[in-house]
């Protein structure tokens, strides 16, 4: 069985049960899986990175010819389900009536994380087994599989949408959205995610308005934006409160809040912030961040009663009932992990470096980005002792912690020698000798990076806190500089063995906010 369209630059055109029509499109709801199913490693090796079909020829079988013409650069990028007996319910009604050209959303923790275009349906239980494995209890595997296309990874809270379709929280189970539910329900994930924006209003289940749609934004757009903040603004007369409004805000996002908060919500909740970490000897307003986030070109004030999105002054937004945040796109964008990183990292390294910036991010509802390896009740310790490290020196970790292949971290241990890729120390012991092995994008809350060898560094224990802390970072060249002044250190050592992603590094880089917009702030 297998039904495929013809590609266009990545996007599906006619199928054998002909043309696919935009209107037509349904979407496929698909649990992620978690952890005991290995689900963010299957998503990582099969959907993010994709597979070598090369390296998988003797299970191809008659797929083969058909799955070369989707993938010609020979990188697959599949997802699977298991079968299922019964014949009515949710599951066996998405595996019948699912097409080519349909929309899939991975969901993983209450938020929809992922989407991705189904190129192609097959049935190969050979491929399904090379690919994920068999679960030994059941003797199945995902044999019913999607070929995706035109991948993209964000978060957008789920509940709004599912409640929207009468479904109870969390799901559950692969899942069906007819198109004309899609059709009806797209504002609901903001629009770009369904190829457009919202064009009626409307007050989703949030209660937030929809609106004309605005101009679209990039994320080089949004980046420069913050990294030129203050740039038109005289050294003496900066304050920090444009940037704490800005990670405020973006908590909120994180929090599954909406992106426009009323009036009183800034002074119940951000001007205590702005007190305590806005710059000394500064009167606490919220005119002035309200004013000018409003000329970035990232931030806009409804006045409640007019409907229009100008600088209107805070004294008359109380009144009237106002709300304020972030405008549509760059909400749209900042629910994207990799450029929320980037922000926060951006924001924290040109405005605010002399702020105990943890304990700050924490109060904005950011906890964990002050870190690399996450939250630090999940961070994983690094030699298997159960400690790890705290405000007050090392602790002993009783919280819950991501899972952690012990064999990964000895096979880049291994690779390396127990050589730091950093300094090249290689720290003996009595019997032997002693490394660390970190992650690039760590495991724990709220980076959720995978355990893969692409994501881990051998690194000495001096590097490794430094790594964590945020201190050095590796460039586009492969060089180690520092986040405070960008000096070089050392080129990062290398072993031909262990490819390391390049899209893990960048999210790191954009932590440590020296990526290529940094520089911009005069």
């Amino acid at each position: 069985m297998f039904d495929v369209s013809a590609v266009e630059g990545g996007r599906p055109t006619e199928s054998s049960a002909g043309r696919i029509e935009a209107d037509s499109v349904q979407w496929v709801l698909q649990p992620r899986g978690g952890a005991r199913m290995r689900g963010p490693q299957h998503f990582d090796h099969s959907v993010r990175r994709g597979i070598r079909l090369s390296q998988y020829d003797h299970v191809l079988g008659t797929h083969a010819e058909e799955l070369s013409r989707i993938f010609p650069e020979g990188v697959a990028r599949l997802w699977g389900s298991t079968p299922t007996q019964q014949t009515g319910n949710a599951k066996a009604v998405a595996l019948r009536d699912r097409r080519v050209g349909d929309e899939v959303l991975f969901y993983a923790q209450n938020t929809f994380v992922a989407k991705a275009r189904i190129l192609g349906l097959l049935h190969n239980r050979d491929l399904a087994a090379a690919v994920w494995g068999v679960d030994e209890e059941t003797d199945s595997t995902w044999e019913h599989i999607m070929a995706l296309g035109d991948v993209v990874e964000f978060e957008v809270p789920a509940e709004p949408l599912l409640i929207a379709l009468a479904m109870t929280p969390p799901l559950r189970s692969l899942t069906l959205v007819r198109a004309a539910e899609r059709r009806r329900h797209l504002a609901l994930l903001d629009g770009p995610l369904g190829g457009r924006e919202p064009t009626a209003v409307g007050r989703p289940a949030n209660g937030e308005e929809l609106v004309a749609p605005v101009e679209r934004m990039g994320r080089g757009d949004l980046l420069r934006a913050l990294g030129t903040l203050d740039a038109d603004v005289a050294a003496e007369r900066r304050t920090r409160h444009g940037s704490l409004t800005l990670l405020w805000a973006i908590g909120r996002l994180m929090s599954g809040q909406g992106r426009l908060a009323p009036s009183d919500a800034y002074q119940r909740h951000l001007k205590p912030i702005l007190q305590e970490f806005g710059s000394p000897g500064v009167t606490v307003s919220l005119e002035d961040p309200f004013r000018h986030l409003c000329g970035s070109g990232l931030w806009e004030v409804e006045a409640a009663e007019r409907r229009d999105y100008g600088p209107v002054s805070i004294a008359a937004s109380v009144e009237s009932g106002a709300r304020a945040g972030l405008r549509r796109e760059a909400a749209r964008l900042l629910r994207q992990p990799l450029v929320r990183a980037e922000a926060i990292g951006l924001l924290c390294t040109n405005h605010l470096e002399d702020v105990d910036q943890e304990e700050l991010l924490e109060r904005v509802g950011l906890g964990g980005y002050a870190h690399a390896s996450g939250a630090a009740d999940e961070d994983v310790d690094r030699n298997g002792s159960g400690w790890s490290a705290g405000h007050g020196g090392r602790r002993q970790n009783t919280g819950s912690r991501p899972g952690r292949d012990q064999r990964l971290v000895d096979r880049v241990k291994l690779l390396h020698r127990h050589q730091c890729q950093v300094c090249g120390l290689r720290l003996e012991t009595r019997f032997s000798h002693y490394s660390e092995a970190a992650h690039i994008r760590g495991l724990g809350n709220p980076h959720n990076g995978p355990d893969t060898i692409s994501n881990l560094l051998c690194l000495c224990p001096n590097h490794h806190v430094q790594f964590d802390t945020l201190a050095i970072f590796i460039d586009e060249d492969w060089n180690i500089r520092r986040s405070k002044d960008g000096e070089r250190i050392s080129t990062l050592r290398r072993h031909p063995d262990h490819e390391i992603d390049e899209q893990y590094v960048e999210y790191h880089r954009g932590l440590c906010g020296r990526n290529r917009y940094s520089a911009m702030q005069g």
